[in-house]
């Protein structure tokens, strides 16, 4: 299966993307310290904010199925760039899970969450850092 994505340069370092099949629209900008304004994310934002949305969606996946409650579940990836080339060198992940859940949930819900997609599609040279909190 493909989903189709398809851009329009809009100048100024600024690219509108529509997510063809359901018709949502975003605009990345170059960040500051690339000559951009900062003004909305950036392509490699967006790479560090899927690798978070795509480990959430698959613990959620995991929970629905076995009847487990994540609610309050929330993340935090913190990107760092690495120049010659620019390139993302590091995602740090903090992945905040509810207190409740018994020690042989909280390992279900780890290994489905560093099996999403995302995590597997990113380039080996990326240190990933995933830390796992049970403060909700």
């Amino acid at each position: 299966m493909s989903v189709l994505i398809e851009g329009r340069y809009l100048g100024r370092k600024k690219v509108r993307l529509l997510h063809e099949p359901s018709g949502v629209e975003l605009v990345t900008d170059a960040p500051r310290d690339n000559q951009g304004e900062g003004s909305s994310f950036s392509p490699t934002d967006l790479v560090a904010g899927a690798l978070g949305a795509c480990m959430m969606t698959i613990i959620g996946l995991v929970a629905e199925r076995e009847g487990l409650d994540v609610s309050g579940m929330h993340m935090q990836v913190a990107k760092h760039m690495e120049s010659n080339p620019r390139r993302i060198g590091r995602l740090d992940v903090s992945l905040h899970l509810p207190a409740r859940l018994a020690e042989e949930e909280r390992r279900r819900l780890e290994r489905a969450a560093q099996a999403c997609p995302v995590y597997h599609s990113l380039h080996p040279g990326i240190r990933l850092e995933t830390r796992f909190l049970y403060d909700v």
